[in-house]
């Protein structure tokens, strides 16, 4: 899926118009704005629960995933089979497909997350003003967090999870090739979450599998709190454009690697291999690789030679032509169309730059915000790439393959957010909060 560099700016959409009621419902509601309804409802009532129960929930997710894992796995191999009959690609199947082991790992995972620190309630600053007035900054729930995700059945579990930790409720609108297994998911967790004693409305799965469907959800402002889209550049875009509900910009990830002039070469075919290679299909791999003209006669050849055995396509300029035909590893000529182009497969855009400035321009025109790596001997020019780039993640002799929630210690994502509000980068707990003033007086007033 490609990525232009006209597509709609990251930001917090702030939607202007009209709001719909948040108190009761009204006459023929359609079910989507229903079930936003009853998603607001248990949002009020999992705010001030305290860490004990909701972590309670969340273990008993766990084992209910575990205990109930045939049913899932059979409702799954409904969506793998209609997923075959389309002629659906095998590393989209494999996307889509659970078994016991995949399920068992999803368990382990909602168990990690309720190891993780709550952000509820934590002061994020304080401080007596001079009249005597208490403030405090305490992180609060989002309220209603809403998913808009692809084909697959994983991030179902890890978004109610994380929203569940939260103190977040989720509303949950996966892709249609997905129903089946986010079905037979959601119906384990309502059923885990009533369990132990909280809402079942806390975890819902947005009605129907039709566009419809979607643009309610979108348009639901006053009832959902925030939007994530989590998934390829076109449904990113859809959301960010058509959203009335404030979004949170996730994913699409045009991700470059420069390999400077004073660069160590084997830490730099190591990094490239790895953050091309390691899994092509994810927003954190690397798609376009730059290389200071200072070492294109040593360091292109070598870097061709390890492409082409990872399995890796360069798209390359003149000099990376040239340096192919010199190896016998073919080059594909690079158009303008690739530079912009997240391929999610074994294929790598790839260039020779005069120097770090022009690195530096060639990324700033075509990012997609997401992440970026300077393999360096150089300390001046570590910090001078870094100091220019403009992506929620700066590597430094690092593979962009890095840049995750899990990787940067935070524990788990919802997402990994490119854009310049609230959130940046791996979204973990804190980045599902907002904050509220707690101002205490005693009597104040104000003259």
């Amino acid at each position: 899926m490609s990525s232009s560099a006209d597509s709609a700016p990251s930001r917090l959409t702030p939607a202007t118009e009209a709001q719909a009621p948040s108190g009761p419902a009204t006459a023929g509601e359609s079910p989507v704005l229903l079930a936003a309804r009853r998603a607001r409802t248990a949002a009020a009532e999992l705010a001030p629960l305290p860490r004990t129960a909701r972590d309670a929930a969340l273990l008993a997710v766990a084992d209910a995933l575990e205990a109930r894992a045939e049913e899932i796995v059979a409702a799954n191999a409904e969506d793998v089979a209609r997923a075959r009959e389309n002629g659906t690609s095998a590393a989209m199947i494999d996307r889509l497909t659970l078994t016991r082991e995949r399920v068992a790992s999803i368990a382990a995972d909602v168990r990690h997350i309720v190891s993780l620190p709550d952000p509820v309630g934590e002061v994020v600053r304080g401080s007596t003003l001079p009249n005597g007035l208490e403030l405090r900054q305490i992180r609060v729930p989002l309220g209603v967090v809403g998913m808009i995700y692809e084909g697959r059945p994983n991030v179902t579990v890890d978004a109610a999870a994380l929203c569940l930790k939260s103190g977040n409720a989720a509303l949950l609108r996966g892709s249609s090739s997905a129903y089946s297994s986010n079905t037979a998911l959601v119906a384990v967790l309502r059923d885990a979450v009533a369990g132990a004693g909280l809402p079942a409305d806390a975890v819902q799965l947005v009605p129907g599998t039709s566009r419809e469907s979607v643009h309610e959800l979108m348009t639901a402002r006053g009832l959902v709190d925030v939007l994530i889209p989590r998934g390829g550049a076109s449904l990113i875009q859809t959301v960010v454009r058509d959203s009335t509900v404030p979004v949170i910009e996730t994913g699409v990830g045009n991700c470059h690697v420069y390999v400077d002039e004073s660069a160590d070469l084997d830490m730099a075919v190591d990094i490239l291999v790895n953050s091309k290679a390691q899994r092509p299909s994810v927003c954190n791999a690397a798609e376009t690789v730059l290389v200071h003209a200072g070492i294109a006669d040593r360091f292109l050849p070598r870097a061709l030679a390890a492409l082409a055995a990872a399995g890796v396509t360069v798209h390359g300029d003149g000099d990376w032509e040239k340096a192919g035909a010199g190896v016998g590893v073919p080059v594909v000529p690079a158009t303008e169309a690739d530079w912009a182009e997240e391929y999610l497969s074994d294929d790598i855009a790839a260039a020779v730059v005069p120097d770090l400035d022009a690195a530096v321009a060639h990324i700033r025109r075509w990012t997609s915000g997401h992440t970026e790596a300077i393999v360096t001997r150089d300390a001046q020019a570590a910090r001078r790439f870094v100091s220019r780039m403009d992506s929620a993640a700066v590597m430094v002799n690092a593979s962009t393959r890095f840049t995750d929630g899990g990787r940067f210690g935070f524990g788990a994502e919802i997402g990994i957010s490119t854009q310049k509000l609230h959130a940046r980068g791996p979204m973990g707990l804190a980045e599902l909060t907002s904050t509220t003033y707690v101002v205490t007086g005693d009597g104040h007033t104000v003259e």
